[in-house]
This record gives C-alpha cells, structure tokens and sequence, in this order.
C-alpha cells in the first residue's frame, strides 16, 4: 500500500461500514444486531463524517492541495497496474462535496418517508452502499476503478429501483434500467478498451499525457479518427448513465422506486456520472469537433422535447423525472459547447434544487397518504406551509428565476450554445432557449396544481387507492410531514436559492476549473461568455431586460391562466390539439419502439443463437461432434485390439515394412 491521506480513506470507505452494518446486521443476513434506530444512526454518521471531511477537503483543494496517488495495487498484468487511488482535484472535489451532502440530507429524510416499511434496514443499506459507490467513481485516478464505481451504482440502482419487490411494475422498471444501462455501458467500455490499447495505461494522468499522440491516429481499417471513435463510445456510456435519447426511457419508470432514492439518485448522483465522466475526459472530447456535435445535437432534443413530456404527465414524481431529462439535455449542450465547467457548475445546482424538488414531492405525498396523482390534490398550501415555500424555493430555481442558483447556472449555458461554433450549436441554442419556456410551465403547472385550488384529494378514485404502502386512508386531510423530512428540504433550499451567486465567477470564470477551461481556440463559448460577465449582482439585474428571463415567465404566466384563472383551458387545448397529445401521451413511441421493436428483434436474435450457435454449432457439432468422431474411432480402433501376439507382431512388421519403404522412396 501506498502513502494515501487518511482523510481521502475516510470519505470514500465511511459509507461502506454504515452499508455493512444496516445491511450485514440489521437485515438477518449475520443476525439483527442493528435495529432500526441503530440502523440509521449508524449510517447517518457515517455519511456526515464523509460529508464533513468532503467540506474540509474541498478547502484545502481551493488553497492549491492537489492529490494523485495509489492505495492498493490489487494486479500486475506486465507493466500495467491494477490499483485503487484517488484523484484528487477540483473536479472530484466538488463532486464529493455534491454526493455527500445530498447524501446526508437523503438519509435523514429516509428516516420519516421509510419508518413504516418493513426493509428499512435495508434501504439505509442500499443508499449507504451507493454513496460509497459514487465516491469510488469520482474519486478514481484510473479507467479500471471509474469503471467499478460506474457498474457498481448501476447495480446499487437496480436494487433500489426494484425495493419494493412486490410491485410488477417495480420488477419491470429495475429490469429496464439495467439493460437500457447495459447498452451504453458497452460503448463505455469500448472507449476505455481503445484508449488502453493506444496507451497502454489506465492511469488519467497517462493517458491524458498521451491524448496528442493520439490526435492524429485513424481508427485502423477505416479513415475515422481514434479520438473521435472513443469520444463517441465514452459518450454512448454517457447517454446510457445521464439518461440521453434514445437511451432516456429508463429513468422516468425508476419513479416506482421509495421518493428519497429519486433525490439521490435521479437528481445529484448516478444520472450524473456521465457528465462527469464527460468533463473528466475533456481533453480527448476536445479534439472531436464530430463528438461536440452529437452531444450539441441529442442534448438539445432531450432539453426540448423531453421536457415537453413532463406538461402531460399526472404523476407527480414523473413530472419532475422528466424535468430531470430536460436538464441533463442542458447540461450536455453544454458539454457540446465545449463549457466544461459551466455544465460542472449545473450539475451541482441541479443537484440542490432538484433533490429539493423530488424530497419536496415526496413529502407532497406523505401529507397525501401517498397519493402520486395531481390530479387529486389541490390546496394543499395551507395544511404543508413548510412543503409549499421549499418546493416554490426549488421551482423557481430550475426556472431559472434571476438570482436564483438555477439562473445563473442554465442561463450561461443558453450563452454557450448561442456563441458555439461548432455544428449543431444552432439547433442546440433554439431548444435550450424555447426549453425555459417549458421548464417554467411544466414547473408551475405542477405547483398550481398541487398547492392551489380546489381541493381533490377525496376525490381519488377506488383504482388508485393502491399506492397507500401503508394502510393510511386516502381520502384523509393532507397534513405536513414530520421534522426529519421537512430539516432536509429547509436545508437543500438554502444552497437551492443563494450558491449560484457565491461560486458562479470563482467556478466558470477563476483557476478553480482552470484545467476544465483549457479548451481548443477554436471554440471560443467560454471566452465569449466570459466577456459578458460582470458580478453576479449586474447578471442578476441584466436577467430581466433578457429573452430568456421573458420566454421563462410566459411559462409561468400561462401555467398561471390555465391552472388557476381558467382550468377549462388545458382541456380545450388537449381537444385542440388531439393528435400531438396522443404523441406526446405515448412518449414519443420510444417506449413502443423498444418494446415492440427492439425487444422482439433481441429475443429472435437470441433466440437464434441459442438454437444454432449454441445448441447445434458448440453443443451439436463441436462438442457432440467430437465426442461421435471419438466414439467412431474408438469402434474402429477396438478391433485392432485382439490379445494375439502374433496380430500386433504383424502389424509391426507392416509398419516397420511401410516406414522402410517411405525412407527409401523418398530419400532414394
């Protein structure tokens, strides 16, 4: 073992003592030693240990402490290590403090969301074991490790998704994102395996050191370049993880796992793994004006349109799922846009006021005796005061209202996209720009809805009443939600409405992300936008003379009039426009495409490789062949066996005749 600082060994293993104990001892697997008080007390600790050491080190990277180094090297194949370290810079910084926090927050709240389900040991587990997960990956110093911590959350995820295993519709869900996940995690690791290959070292140091020898390699056999093949990979493993089209239709039917892992999850952890991953690899996507491009173009649809499904959707938690597709399509136009550390700085706004949200909708549905449906809801305000101001806090900072955190993170990267000059910046730009419109209706059609109103909560109808997980009565007066749950949204509503001011210059525009802004000149988005920033206090006032400011509160404007003033009108609209809301009811056929089309075409393809390549060619002919030739030779050969003497003298007198008669020929 290596010399690591004992501070990095504490953030990263921490979580995994606490998953040890809730999950090794508390669930019967070697006893119930943990109960589940214990249980989350344990955990609790453990993950703010992490978070306070997190906090800590994140100063010290401010002040210049950079770290790289290995713990453990665990394999030698030749020259090539296989080793755990830690990278430790202000990239996997901030994603520590990020991971951590949100964390923390996620699992006091778990103590008042979960305290009637029997796997409560379990789940304080599974979220334990995911942030230790999360940790690995974007503490990791190499490709091997990134990797561990890129499955290792997949699989974590799969079991939370599927928590409650009862559920078909749970089993269905957890099934899909692994395989949806499985598909981008080829391409990931193909693009690991070529720049293995081109450098012969896993190590990021390496391999980056290496990044221009690679520039001017073609893929061998054809005239594409390497770099922008393993750009393209690695971001097919981004899509996969970060939820892109066409690889997105996972994540919205993750909602039926318990709300806390939707915050951690869905909103600040996993789908954004392929950003970072993304940023991480920033120095090779640079050389790929062919790579920007298709990130500039499938972030811009899933920006768009993606958030177009969420102004149709009832379920509140699907609502802000789809929310959380449109702005990872923003952040990966900002990738596109070559704005690393712009789509850095919205990831970690996003991951405040978005777990807000999703905890916010969870505590919406405790005071609702777990009804999900918008539509039986209704004034709600004034039974969950505390709900009602941290989910507004939170919706006006995805709305991107001025000097909110969510405004000056996404309205830099509408600049981005308006000055990159790389192909596909246009169409990136446009839906970016017409996405605040959407995000704001979407927003507050579902704030409107919920906490203003009539109210609908008695109205729930009998085939609905199944979601109560725990015998409440459904037609109950909503009420507010218990200390643990509402602490956790007062405190992500703070970081939710005042970071943005505090970090915005220091992370886009200081040498804290030096590195990440070191970009191709030719791509000169963030110098552009560099340009135009004077103080958070002049871009916050400048916001409202803005296009962008005036585009986002005529969404608001209009979810005001139809859900308030007028709630006749989103019916007549619907009726209006009959046929795109049949599109729009069916998700864009996506699903329809990979159930009906992909899914057919995998099980005959495996079909037919079961049947022929396994059954007839490796069991049929190479393995039950061979076994026939031998069983032939050996009838054949039996017969040579007599037990005369005299019948193996003979054949040897012949053979010792033929072996004679060879030599002479041949060598006459």
């Amino acid at each position: 073992m290596s010399s690591v600082p004992s501070l990095y060994l504490i953030i990263a293993f921490a979580p995994l003592l606490g998953a040890i104990a809730a999950g090794l001892f508390g669930t019967g697997f070697l006893g119930r030693q943990v109960n589940r008080r214990s249980s989350h007390m344990i955990t609790i600790f453990l993950v703010f240990i992490s978070a306070a050491g997190s906090v800590y080190n994140l100063y010290d990277v401010v002040n210049g402490a950079y770290f790289n180094g290995t713990w453990y090297v665990w394999g030698l194949i030749g020259d090539i290590k296989l080793e755990i370290g830690f990278l430790i810079d202000p990239l996997s910084s901030l994603m520590m403090v990020v991971v951590t926090s949100v964390s923390l927050m996620v699992h006091i709240y778990t103590i008042g969301y979960m305290s009637d389900d029997p796997g409560y040991q379990r789940f304080f587990a599974y979220i334990s074991l995911f942030t230790f997960a999360m940790l690995m990956l974007v503490m990791a110093n190499n490709m091997l490790q990134l990797f561990f911590g890129w499955e290792a959350v997949g699989l974590i995820s799969y079991l939370l998704i599927g928590f409650w295993y009862t559920r078909p519709t749970a089993i269905f869900a957890n099934m899909k994102a692994f395989l949806i996940n499985r598909v981008g995690d080829l391409g990931f690791v193909l693009g690991i395996g070529l720049l293995f290959a081109y450098t012969g070292t896993l190590n990021y140091t390496e391999v980056f050191a290496k990044a221009d020898a690679l520039e001017p390699l073609n893929l061998p056999g054809t005239d594409w370049m390497l770099v922008t093949v393993i750009c393209i990979c690695l971001f097919i493993g981004a899509m996969g993880k970060s939820a892109q089209v066409p690889l997105h239709s996972w994540l919205p039917d993750s909602m039926e796992g318990p709300t806390p892992i939707s915050a951690l999850i869905h909103a600040a952890t996993m789908v954004t793994a392929g950003i970072f991953m993304v940023s991480r690899f920033s120095p090779f996507f640079e050389m790929s004006d062919t790579a920007l491009s298709l990130m500039l173009v499938i972030g811009g649809f899933g920006a768009l349109f993606l958030g177009i499904l969420g102004v149709v959707q009832n379920d509140i938690k699907r609502v802000i799922a789809y929310s959380t597709l449109s702005q990872l399509g923003y952040m990966t136009v900002a990738l596109g846009s070559s704005a690393f550390s712009v789509a850095i700085f919205h990831l970690m706004t996003h991951a405040f006021f978005k777990s807000l949200l999703f905890l916010a909708a969870g505590s919406v549905i405790m005071g609702m005796h777990h009804n999900q449906d918008i539509r039986y809801m209704g004034g709600v305000r004034k039974y969950m005061p505390i709900t009602y101001i941290t989910f507004l806090l939170g919706g006006l900072s995805l709305s991107a209202f001025p000097f909110t955190a969510g405004f000056y993170s996404k309205e830099h990267i509408i600049e981005a996209a308006s000055f990159t000059t790389i192909w596909g910046g246009q169409f990136a730009y446009y839906c970016v720009l017409l996405g605040a419109f959407v995000t704001a209706l979407y927003t507050f059609r579902v704030f409107f809805v919920v906490f203003h109103g009539k109210e609908r909560y008695d109205q729930l109808p009998a085939d609905q009443q199944h979601h109560d997980e725990h015998g409440h009565d459904p037609h109950a007066k909503p009420h507010e939600s218990p200390w643990v749950v509402t602490f956790p949204l007062i405190m992500l509503s703070i970081p939710a409405v005042v970071l943005g001011a505090f970090v915005a210059e220091p992370l886009m525009f200081g040498k804290f992300f030096e590195t990440l802004n070191n970009v191709n000149p030719e791509h000169k988005a963030m110098a552009e936008i560099a340009s135009t920033w004077h103080g958070w206090l002049a871009y916050g006032l400048h916001a409202f003379v803005t296009v962008p400011f005036y585009i986002a509160l005529s969404g608001g404007v209009v979810a005001w009039y139809c859900y308030v003033v007028n709630p006749k009108a989103p019916v007549a609209i619907a009726k209006a426009l009959s046929g795109i809301n049949v599109v729009l009811d069916h998700k864009f056929y996506f699903d329809w495409f990979n159930e009906s089309v992909i899914a057919p075409a995998a099980r005959a393809l495996g079909r037919g490789l079961w049947h022929k390549a396994d059954e007839d060619l490796i069991d049929g002919l190479m393995v039950n062949g061979s076994a026939r030739v031998v069983g032939m030779l050996a009838t054949v050969a039996r017969h040579l066996q007599s037990g005369y003497i005299y019948h193996y003298a003979f054949a040897m007198i012949i053979g010792l005749m033929a072996m004679i008669s060879y030599f002479v020929l041949v060598y006459k």
